[in-house]
This record gives structure tokens, sequence and C-alpha cells, in this order.
């Protein structure tokens, strides 16, 4: 057995070319993951199969072609954009004898290495834990003596058997603290509820900008950097449109192609934010000559966690790439919005506000109320919501008057709580005046 480096800088890439499957991973976005990483790309090896090698994925000429890369770099890691089987991956790291890691081993160690919370650190060593079950080798044999004979009989389990003895003990330990999390974010969400407030997820493919237009809407300091999966932890904060309408801004994970199944189902409720929103903005990077597929992409996964029916606001960021291309909003005969952009600059941001601003405020209804003293539990109830936008009072009769923002169904729901009619109105002249009849 060689030894086997606890991590490696010069890596070595291979991609092939499966003619049997329509969707490709891209090899330039997997250079871009090996970075992301850490690892410095020194050479690449590229080929085209019809399907993979059972024992080794590629050919026994492209796997000695791999061997004289590794060799002449001096590589630690070989990446292989592919999903390896554990035998795969055993009998590469043997024969080319250094570590190998394929597409779904480097996602996640990326993610491992970006988590910050501690939701998002559980989630990721559960789905690292459920990677590596199933490629566990035998690291020593001193344990595995289980032949008959005086003073050789083994203690009756092995070394692998109890690494995976306790895999499957931590697993169900982090599982169970993932379910008291997720219960705490639950009560988060029915406070969310109560107030009526609209969720706006931001969501798109990895890298297309969505932090950075979130700290340029929230004036929030998420880190944002030019590079796959900066951030992973979702981010929610309250802001006010120019119109008045109250909504949470919700910054999500990024998607990517071939998204490995384990983070996807480590990562649900995280998700799950998203499949709670009220509209979705999905970012896109407009300087990608790929941007279609990464569109189709991610409704490909919005699909897999049930959020695909929420509507949607494109936004092309990154304009400030493009050459005389200024900020616009296009609506199309179906209703329709995209929004030309740029998050970096800020440009155009004043259109997606105004286009966030005439979403919501079909569900909202904004004006003055005006209340009599006895209504005490109603004035108390919308400002638990946080719908009052100011407060005023009548010095003629002791009214209170309240400019409020909520969603008009929420409105209607509170008039026959209390027995008497409620009614919006948008002059606060009208309300002041003392000839006119407290509602």
């Amino acid at each position: 057995m060689f030894e086997r480096p606890s991590g490696g800088e010069q890596a070595i890439l291979v991609h092939l070319t499966l003619t049997h499957l329509k969707e490709q991973a891209s090899l330039e976005e997997f250079a871009e993951l090996a970075r992301s990483a850490g690892a410095t790309p020194v050479g690449q090896a590229t080929g085209t199969r019809y399907t993979p090698d059972p024992r080794y994925f590629v050919g026994t000429g492209k796997l000695e072609e791999i061997k004289a890369l590794v060799v002449a770099h001096q590589a630690e890691l070989v990446l292989f954009n592919h999903t390896l089987t554990p035998g795969q991956e055993r009998n590469l790291e043997k024969y080319l004898e250094c570590r190998v890691l394929d597409r779904t081993g480097l996602i996640l160690d990326i993610f491992a290495q970006r988590a910050r919370s501690y939701e998002g650190k559980l989630q990721v060593e559960l789905a690292q834990l459920k990677h590596l079950s199933t490629r566990l080798i035998r690291g020593w044999t001193h344990l595995e003596r289980q032949r008959g004979g005086i003073g050789l009989r083994g203690p009756g389990e092995t070394q692998l058997e109890t690494d995976r003895r306790l895999i499957a003990e931590r697993i169900k330990h982090i599982q169970k603290r993932l379910e008291k999390v997720s219960s705490q974010r639950e009560l988060s969400r029915k406070a969310r509820r109560r107030a009526e407030l609209p969720v706006v997820s931001i969501v798109g493919y990895t890298n297309a900008g969505k932090s950075t237009l979130f700290n340029h809407l929230t004036h929030a300091s998420v880190y944002a950097a030019d590079q796959l999966f900066a951030t992973l932890d979702a981010t929610l904060r309250r802001i006010t449109l120019p119109n008045k309408t109250p909504l949470i801004l919700a910054d999500t994970v990024g998607f990517i192609q071939q998204l490995p199944h384990d983070l996807v189902a480590a990562f649900r409720a995280t998700l799950e934010e998203t499949c709670q929103s009220t509209l979705l903005l999905h970012l896109i990077d407009a300087s990608d000559p790929d941007r279609q597929l990464r569109i189709e992409q991610v409704n490909q996964v919005l699909t897999e966690i049930g959020a695909n029916h929420i509507p949607q606001i494109l936004v092309y960021n990154k304009i400030d790439r493009l050459t005389d291309y200024p900020p616009n909003l296009e609506r199309d005969h179906e209703g329709h919005t995209k929004i030309w952009l740029s998050a970096l600059t800020g440009n155009g941001l004043e259109l997606l506000k105004e286009a966030l601003s005439d979403h919501l405020s079909k569900e909202m209804l904004h004006g003055w109320v005006r209340l009599p003293a006895t209504a005490g539990h109603l004035r108390s109830q919308l400002f638990t919501q946080g719908t009052v936008l100011q407060e005023q009072y009548d010095d003629s009769n002791g009214d209170c008057l309240l400019e409020i923002n909520l969603p008009a169904r929420n409105f209607a729901q509170l008039a026959p709580e209390l027995h008497f009619e409620i009614k919006a109105e948008s002059k606060l002249e009208e309300l002041t005046d003392g000839n006119q009849d407290p509602m």
C-alpha cells in the first residue's frame, strides 16, 4: 500500500466524453471546481469512450497516459470529472499510487471547506460519511487474524467492520441533530408566516453572483467571491422596497450540473427555504455562453426539491462583462419578467426593485386606517405582524391612524374578528377630517 497523503495541490484532471450520455459535464467548470478546492491543475487527460471500463473507468492506454502525467508532474492527486464506483477508485489508487477523487468527492470537499453554520457543517458531514461508507478499505490487518489455531484467533470483528459500525452510529447521531435543527428552523418559518411577510429567494447556478446581489439589496456583508460555491449557508434578511413593501430576502446555495444526490438530500432542510418562497429571483450569468443550459439545469434541481411551481423573475447578471449592454427590464404578453443588470456595479438594481414592487403589490394593501380607542387588540396585531409603517393620533377623539402595508387577504381576516368594518384610505387628510365617522 502507498502512503495516502492528507491533501494534494498538484492535480491531474481526467475527463472522458461518454458517447452514450446526452449531457456531459464541462471540463472548464471541473477545472474551476479543482481550483476552488485549493488544487492546482498541472495536467489533463481527455478521451472518448462509449461506456466506462468496469475496472478502471478508463482503458489501459489512457491509464498509462495518466500514470505518465502523474510521474512527470509529481502529482499527488488525480481528479475524475465523473462518478467512480468504490471499486474503480480503489483500483485506480493502487495502480497510480496516488490519491484519486471523483466529481462527487471533490464537491463534498469544497462544501466541507465553505460550510460555516452549525447546520451546514452537520449536513456536509452527513453527506461525507454516506459517501465514505462505501469506500472504506483495509488500512491495516493486525486485527484480522481469524484463522484457526492457538494464538491466531481474532477478536471476532475486523477493523473494517468496526469502521463501518462507527460511521453508521455517527450518521444516526447527525441525523438526530439535524432533526432538532430542522424543527427550530420550522419555528422561524411559522413566525414569518404569522407576520405574512413574502419570502423572495435568490436561486441560480453557482457563481452567478447571488451573494453580491444579496449584499447590494440588503446592505449585508455575506462572503462573495468569483469562485464556485463561495457561500453555502442560507442567509435571510428583511428589507423594505421603495413602495414600502416589506419582504424577507433569502440567499441560497448555488446549483451545479450533476449535483451529488447525497448533497441534495443533505441540504433539503436548507433548500426548504426555497420551497416556502413567494417568489424566486433566478439569477443567470449573462456573460456565460451556456447560460440557457444553466437555466435548464437550475430548473431541474428546482423540480427535484419541489419548487418548480413558484413564480420566477429571470435576472441576467454581469452585464458589466458585456460590451455596450445597458440595464433593461422586459415583460412579455404572458407576464414573464426578465431583467438585465450588474450586481457588481449596481446598474439596473432600481429596475429589479421596480419589478419586485409590481409583483408583490398585487397581493399587498397599502394605505391608512382609522382605529377607535377600543381596537387596541387589532392595533397590537398589526404591529406584531410588522405591517405598520407609521402611526399618528387624532386629538379630537383619540382615534389611532396607522399607515399599513400587508397582504389583502390578511387585512380582510382582521375585520370580522372585531365585528366592525375596516377600510383602507390612501389620503391621510380624509381620515383626519373631524366630520368623518370613525371606522
